[in-house]
């Protein structure tokens, strides 16, 4: 073929994709990422893979709103349709210019993405898509338009047509297929269709109007009156059922001047601000929110130190735990679920795997505890964007009715990484410092992965979309609703510098990095770039991305503290956060009162037994205070420590079941003598010796409920110093997000595909000899030959140079096609560069299923 001459049109969808270039199909694979799993043999494979239902389905879901009026408006088309035919759906015959600008890059996504292909002049839906897309009576297209008329006259008599025709004013015919192509090419021509309207009462025009945009369908009587009548005689509405009529397409499209669609959306809308303020102000919000969060998640995890609530026995929390770990945490049960979640999916919480499951700190919680408040809250954040649990769905119920329950199954939703990520993208679009409404964002959320069929605000998509602007704040990734600078370096700022900005005149989100002619059109220029939209953070950018979003926090967070203010009603005040060691040691001493900016600490005659059961004296308590209080130690305090040191160990507990021992004879007669010790079940073995039916546990929680101060004691007599040694649970890892679909693939992968997809189709499309002999297969099967003669041949090829057809079934008993050129034949084997394989290999002759020379390049 000479350079000037014109290549012929493909015709099937195979030779398009044939036609590609390396980076046109990876382009394709990248956007459609199941056609490589597992990589096809063939670009026929390819292809067939391509027009399968649920792929089709798949990546019609990720088509824009105006893409899928494309494919739409091309499902009610000719096929083949021009693209002037296309072009009129679209833009109607006023040829709306924003429609004409974005519809070229419209059909260059769908051709990418191997649903339509065809030039220009012949374009062509996979047929899959159009049987989708296409109107039926059982489901309408989204257009609202009906079969065309040839369509909705099939199987209508031949002497009704004729009817119709005499009725609309034309000539008759002497077959039917004539007198619908004349009924059809009157409703297409503007003019003369004009003129038939011109002559319909007004109220056979109220009928066109109730069905042009759809639904098409009516229902009439057996004897319809005369408005009906009228459009019934000319064909303007056509049976299809008894007691049903369908307005024709081209009727319909007539009044609707040409549009298919109601309202063409070719550009996104744009998102709009509610509020601007300061960055400054925006990121130290953000700032105190993300303290705020960590000090909730390490509450938490302190609260099940000794190990937290049960595991129910189909999984999660119950009810009733999540509203005792609310309560603790001095939170609605919604918040205190997204905080278990939160840490749950940062790999801080697991069950211990105990006979009696319970939910337990992991041990990465006492490496995450260590780490500095701004790393934290980095992995907390990179947790909860990654993570496909979803913790709005608390409390709602699956599809068999059972209640969702926090940490429990069923609460993966695989599309919440994609729609967090892409909220937050939005918002970085915007100002530094502005907030955008919530409506606008759901609103271009919508345009940009439309629902097939009514958009409504309850889909999943929508509820996850505002879940994430208020997780978001709760996080302290937005402040005051503004995304903060540590977040937009968490998004991938550093790794992604000519990142999505924001046009201020549609408010399209485009590449700031790409190029555009003089003569492109933006609508066009934000198609090409949503079809290729910035994906998850490899894991080199995510450490990129984390470690400058530390830095951006770290100087924002409080510094901590090493004194508290010592008050005379015996609380401390910490005016800020405490250093770990003195937090710890004085969250033992006191019990937290109240908190906020500061945290408020009561000493009570409990907490200091509780650090007096740690091991503490009273003087290390005394000594304690006095170094870390910026104010005297209160008298009272003083007096409290004393109080309860004099007291504390007088009695001892041991294991007999359980014994209770004192020097003091009349404290024994007192608790013997005591209502509330009969539960305990006491008496008495000797004068300083009480003996009890309970364990050691309940005797020690009994006494102390009754005012006494007792101790544990060892088997050897001393004292037992109970300190507070955290309940963990074996290492776990952080759960595993569920993907949606198949994951994009690599560089390194999209490369070693399309190789081997170009070699497998060299392989299956290599013209050959026809074959002389009755061993010969049909086209597209393996070439058989004997053992003898694939000897021959593949001598002869290592002589001549040549290179050869190969069938092989390798181990496994995966049979493929190959083109080889024979190096070496000898033992059994024959070595020859693979131009599949793109490789040399060495084959074992038993294994080839025959042989066949390749027919000479006539090019």
């Amino acid at each position: 073929m000479s350079s000037d001459e014109k290549p012929s049109a493909p015709r099937s969808l195979a030779e398009a994709l044939r036609a590609r270039d390396d980076a046109s199909l990876a382009a394709l694979l990248r956007a459609r990422p199941d056609l490589v799993t597992p990589v096809p043999t063939d670009l026929t494979q390819l292809a067939t893979r391509a027009g399968t239902r649920a792929s089709v389905v798949r990546a019609l879901e990720h088509l824009d709103r105006f893409t899928l009026q494309t494919a739409e408006a091309l499902a009610v088309a000719a096929e083949p349709a021009a693209y002037e035919e296309l072009l009129g759906l679209m833009a109607g015959d006023a040829r709306n210019a924003a429609v004409v600008a974005a519809l070229p890059g419209a059909v260059a996504v769908l051709r990418e993405q191997a649903l339509l292909w065809g030039d220009d002049d012949r374009l062509r839906l996979v047929r899959t898509a159009r049987e989708l897309l296409a109107p039926s009576p059982q489901h309408p297209s989204p257009t609202g338009l009906g079969p065309s008329v040839r369509e909705a006259t099939a199987g209508m008599s031949p002497g009704r047509i004729q009817e119709i025709v005499t009725a609309a004013g034309l000539a008759s015919t002497h077959d039917s297929v004539s007198a619908v192509t004349a009924l059809a090419s009157l409703f297409s021509d503007r003019r003369r269709m004009g003129a038939l309207l011109a002559e319909a009462p007004a109220e056979s025009l109220e009928v066109l109007d109730r069905l042009v945009w759809g639904p098409p369908y009516g229902q009439v009587t057996a004897d319809p009156a005369a408005r009906l009548r009228w459009l019934l005689d000319r064909g303007l509405l056509l049976p299809t059922a008894p007691g049903t009529v369908v307005m024709p397409r081209e009727v319909a499209l007539h009044l609707r001047d040409g549009h298919a669609h109601r309202t063409p959306e070719p550009v996104p809308p744009a998102v709009e601000p509610a509020a601007t303020r300061r960055p400054q102000v925006v990121d130290a919000a953000a700032a105190g929110q993300a303290y705020t969060a960590l000090a909730t998640v390490e509450e938490l995890l302190k609260d099940w130190d000794e190990g937290g609530p049960a595991v129910l026995r189909a999984g999660g929390l119950s009810q009733r735990d999540l509203k005792r770990t609310a309560v603790a945490l001095d939170l609605s049960e919604p918040m205190a679920a997204f905080w278990v979640e939160v840490a749950y999916a940062a790999g801080l919480i697991a069950s211990d795997g105990e006979a009696d499951e319970r939910y337990a700190a992991t041990p990465f919680f006492d490496e995450w505890v260590e780490r500095p408040p701004a790393e934290r809250w980095v992995l907390l954040a990179q947790a909860w964007l990654a993570g496909t649990r979803t913790p709005g769905l608390i409390g709602g119920r699956d599809v068999k009715e059972r209640t969702l329950s926090a940490l429990g199954p069923g609460l993966d939703r695989s599309a919440a990484p994609e729609v967090r990520r892409r909220v937050l993208t939005l918002l970085a679009g915007l100002p530094e410092g502005t907030a955008p409404t919530a409506e606008s964002v759901l609103a271009r959320l919508g345009w940009e992965r439309p629902l097939r069929g009514p958009q409504r605000d309850d889909d999943l998509r929508s509820r996850l979309a505002r879940w994430t602007l208020s997780e978001a704040e709760l996080l302290g990734i937005t402040g005051r609703g503004a995304l903060a600078s540590q977040a937009r370096a968490l998004l991938g700022a550093a790794a992604h510098p000519h990142g999505p900005v924001t046009d201020q005149g549609t408010g399209s989100t485009q590449d700031a990095g790409s190029t555009q002619g003089p003569g492109d059109k933006l609508p066009f220029r934000h198609h090409a770039v949503t079809a290729h939209a910035p994906g998850p953070l490899s894991p080199a950018e995510q450490a990129v991305a984390a470690a400058a979003a530390v830095r951006l926090l770290a100087p924002l967070l409080p510094e901590p503290l090493d004194h508290v203010l010592l008050q005379a009603d015996l609380t401390a005040v910490a005016p800020g956060p405490l250093h770990r060691p003195l937090a710890d040691v004085l969250g033992v001493l006191a019990d937290v009162e109240s908190k906020g900016g500061a945290t408020v600490y009561r000493f009570t005659p409990g907490s200091v037994r509780r650090a007096l059961d740690a091991g503490r004296s009273a003087s290390d308590l005394h000594a304690f205070l006095a170094e870390h209080s910026r104010t005297p130690v209160p008298q009272p305090l003083t007096y409290l420590i004393d109080d309860v040191a004099r007291r504390h160990g007088h009695l001892r507990v041991g294991a007999a079941s359980a014994y209770v021992r004192c020097d003091d004879d009349a404290m024994l007669n007192e608790i013997l003598a005591d209502k509330r010790a009969a539960a305990l079940r006491l008496r008495r073995l000797a004068p300083t010796v009480l003996a009890a039916q309970a364990d050691p546990a309940a005797l020690l929680d009994g006494l102390r409920a009754m005012g006494f101060a007792p101790a544990a004691e060892s088997a050897e007599g001393d004292v037992l110093i109970t300190r507070a040694d955290a309940h963990r649970s074996p290492p776990r890892t952080a759960p595993e997000p569920v993907p949606e679909g198949p994951p994009v693939p690599d560089g390194t992968l999209l490369s070693a595909a399309i190789r081997a997809i170009r070699a497998g189709d060299l392989a299956s499309t290599a013209p050959r000899k026809p074959a002389e002999d009755a061993m010969a297969q049909a086209p597209g099967a393996l070439p058989r030959t004997s053992p003898a003669e694939t000897l021959a041949t593949m001598q002869a090829a290592v002589l001549t140079g040549e290179a050869v057809w190969i069938g092989y079934v390798n181990a496994e008993g995966s049979a493929s096609q190959r083109v080889i050129a024979p190096v070496r034949v000898e033992g059994g084997f024959v070595t020859a560069y693979d131009h599949t394989a793109d490789e040399v290999r060495t084959y074992p002759l038993h294994r080839v299923t025959g042989v066949a020379e390749l027919a000479d390049d006539e090019a």
